[in-house]
């Protein structure tokens, strides 16, 4: 009988710790952060400020490195890479979006969505960030300074931005954090509904339940450490949004 290779998740984070000095003395931000997600899925990470969420994004994203643990995305070990060969990593597998917008204000919001692409010497950088503002359904400012669009027309040239590349897997920080209710909720189904036409993996670090229940998995974060939600304790999901996961798919 022939026995299928099995995939290695997406996202796999094994005993993970971070402490950081200060002036008062070490600093634990993450004290022992098992994950593990398998690609195409979609979980998010709850919790109040200051428990080491966005710490966890930014350990898996390879921004910032464990003082302890193993971290691997796609079966690569980050620890093992150094940092010329991590952003090349990060380039090529990965698209961050952040609460804020973080584009270059002297770039229209083409280059802004280009700009990934020619730093990753892709071909035809222009053309695929033109198709990554028709995704975001922004092709028609294209030529705009990000002056001279709204907080959420900005927000969609990022998610654009994050997605030129066609990244295996997704980190959004607070993505509606500095947008209204109504804007943020565009936002919110613009990069689901491209999250799941394209089979990214999805990390979603956010503040607010209703966000969170829209994932596949839920964790809350609580003084650096990550605890799952039990299914039972979340809404029923419309059932045409992502299968049922496997109880050996996600630790």
């Amino acid at each position: 009988m022939t026995v299928e290779p099995v995939s290695p998740p997406m996202i796999a984070l094994e005993n993970v710790h971070l402490t950081l000095t200060s002036a008062a003395g070490p600093v634990k931000i993450l004290r022992g952060v098992d994950l593990a997600v398998q690609a195409g899925r979609s979980v998010s990470v709850i919790g109040p400020s200051g428990s080491g969420k966005s710490t966890l994004m930014a350990v898996a994203g390879g921004i910032e490195r464990p003082s302890h643990g193993e971290v691997a995305i796609d079966g690569q070990d980050l620890n093992a890479l150094n940092e010329d060969e991590l952003a090349s990593f990060r380039g090529r597998e990965i698209g961050i979006l952040f609460q804020s917008f973080h584009l270059i204000p002297t770039m229209t919001a083409l280059e802004n969505v280009a700009v990934p692409l020619e730093l990753a010497g892709e071909d035809g950088a222009f053309s695929r960030a033109a198709e990554g503002l028709d995704a975001v359904h922004l092709a028609e400012r294209a030529d705009h300074y990000p002056g001279q669009l709204s907080g959420g027309e900005q927000q969609r040239v990022a998610l654009a931005r994050a997605l030129a590349n066609r990244p295996k897997l997704l980190l959004a920080d607070e993505p509606t954090g500095n947008l209204d209710q109504v804007t943020g909720q565009e936002i919110v189904e613009l990069m689901f509904g491209i999250q799941r036409e394209r089979v990214t993996t999805l990390l979603l670090i956010t503040h607010e339940p209703a966000l969170a229940e829209r994932c596949d998995h839920q964790y809350r974060m609580a003084d650096g450490r990550l605890q799952k939600i039990a299914p039972e304790s979340k809404p029923e999901r419309d059932a045409d949004l992502q299968p049922p996961l496997r109880s050996d798919e996600v630790a």
